[in-house]
């Protein structure tokens, strides 16, 4: 079950990573990488294609008060976004390490898509959320993805790799 369906998760953000196709995981690989993290993650509804290659799951991180479900889209839409980030970026206002990263982007043609989910928590006075979302689960996530395929973090709302 997508945690958009979970009445306990509200969406936050959507993340993305993006590689060169050729370097998608395998659903073992994932869930390898996933475990290097430590404890502070639990991993939910593992799916992988007829091959074995990782497709989508569901990761729970109860400390920071956040979920994420991950999912691997190839194929023109990511060609096409590509395409647009590299078009609207001005390198000669990036520091040298995002413009590496930023010249990683010309072979990517897949990607995996983070929507990050914070846990409601109620206040028993007046039924408001407090707000306990700690993003620091995300960043680690996003960089073993990063890491795991060879490719580049990318935060669509800001318009910058992370």
């Amino acid at each position: 079950m997508s945690l958009f369906e979970n009445e306990e998760y509200r969406w936050r953000d959507t993340y993305f990573v993006l590689f060169p196709a050729r370097h998608r995981p395998t659903a073992g690989e994932m869930l390898q990488a996933i475990e290097t993290l430590g404890p502070r993650f639990q991993v939910q509804e593992t799916r992988c294609d007829e091959e074995g290659r990782f497709e989508s799951l569901t990761l729970i991180s109860p400390d920071d008060f956040s979920a994420m479900d991950l999912s691997f889209v190839a194929g023109e839409e990511v060609e096409e976004q590509v395409n647009g980030l590299l078009k609207s970026c001005k390198l000669d206002q990036l520091t040298k390490d995002e413009q590496h990263k930023w010249k990683l982007l010309k072979g990517c043609d897949a990607r995996f898509d983070i929507y990050h989910f914070e846990r409601i928590v109620l206040s028993e006075d007046d039924d408001e959320d407090e707000g306990f979302l700690d993003p620091g689960g995300l960043l680690i996530v996003l960089e073993c993805l990063a890491k795991l395929c060879r490719g580049v973090s990318i935060d669509p709302q800001a318009g910058t790799v992370l």
